[in-house]
């Protein structure tokens, strides 16, 4: 991160609260909530390394001027790995429960009335650490799978949801307006089901996919036809077009030897009318004598 601002860490930070809160609502709805674990932990991870960001830009300034602000922010991010992980902690915090941004309290809130406070049960006993770093490596190695928190289709009424109908239909309305598809292969219609079809209706089937792959590549082989004949058009335009180019450039030579020739028998003319000056004044006073001469008489 190359310019942190502690502002927007604060953000992430109630972002990652708000997905926790979600995912322990769905835990307590019997839902998959480990869906969006993948989401949680990359955020988790951005907050990680924007605070020592902050730490190492504070060390090289020898500034304290948001010492506060990192502290508070690496308190947080370590109640947030616990609450994510399901770590002991021996003191309470109310971290995952108090917004940075006073206006999300509101989500906070609604999020709060369905969100239960995860069992020691459920909790995996591991031991906690003080380093950002070595928090991070007690993840699980395994993939996360990328999910998201809204889906196509709201999940079913059930007597435990019947009390958060009220908090989650702002959700409900989103998902409906902004459809969310993750899998690309999601609107692809799904294949037809073999294990009922005998050998003969499988080869039939197999055969009719063939025959429409055949045709939708007879399809691409004629666009590509196409393009290949405009392209040669192209080319042939081009060539006219050079053929054009170098016949205004020999016309453009010729006309500009006229004019050097013009101007050399202009320069010529002009050293002749110097050398001849003398000449031609006295040929002109003759002249002018002449008709005076002519006149006067």
């Amino acid at each position: 991160m190359s310019s942190t601002n502690p502002s927007q860490l604060l953000l992430l930070a109630d972002h990652i609260k708000l997905s926790i809160l979600e995912r322990q609502r769905a835990q307590s709805l019997n839902l998959e909530g480990d869906q969006q674990d993948g989401h949680i932990s990359r955020s988790l991870e951005t907050l990680r390394e924007g605070i020592e960001s902050l730490e190492r830009e504070q060390g090289d300034l020898g500034s304290s001027d948001n010492a506060s602000q990192v502290s508070s922010l690496r308190t947080q991010y370590l109640d947030l790995q616990s609450q994510f992980q399901g770590w002991p902690t021996t003191t309470p915090s109310n971290t995952i429960t108090s917004p940075n941004d006073p206006s999300l309290s509101s989500d906070f809130t609604a999020a709060q009335r369905t969100a239960p406070k995860t069992s020691a049960s459920k909790r995996h006993h591991h031991p906690r650490t003080s380093s950002l770093k070595r928090t991070s490596h007690h993840r699980t190695s395994s993939p996360l799978p990328k999910s998201v928190r809204f889906t196509d289709s709201p999940p079913s009424h059930t007597p435990s949801s019947t009390s958060s109908s009220n908090s989650s239909s702002p959700d409900r309305a989103r998902a409906a307006l902004f459809p969310y598809h993750d899998d690309p292969s999601a609107s692809d219609p799904p294949a037809p089901d073999q294990s009922d079809l005998s050998n003969q209706q499988i080869h039939a089937y197999h055969s009719r996919v063939l025959a429409e792959q055949d045709a939708q590549l007879d399809t691409l082989g004629a666009s590509i036809g196409r393009q290949r004949e405009l392209s040669i058009q192209i080319g042939d335009e081009l060539e006219g077009h050079v053929a054009l180019l170098d016949e205004v450039e020999e016309g453009v030579d010729r006309h500009q030897g006229q004019l050097d020739r013009a101007r050399r028998r202009l320069g010529g003319v002009a050293r002749r009318a110097r050398e001849n000056w003398g000449m031609t004044i006295i040929g002109i006073l003759i002249v002018v004598l002449v008709l005076l001469i002519i006149i006067l008489k």
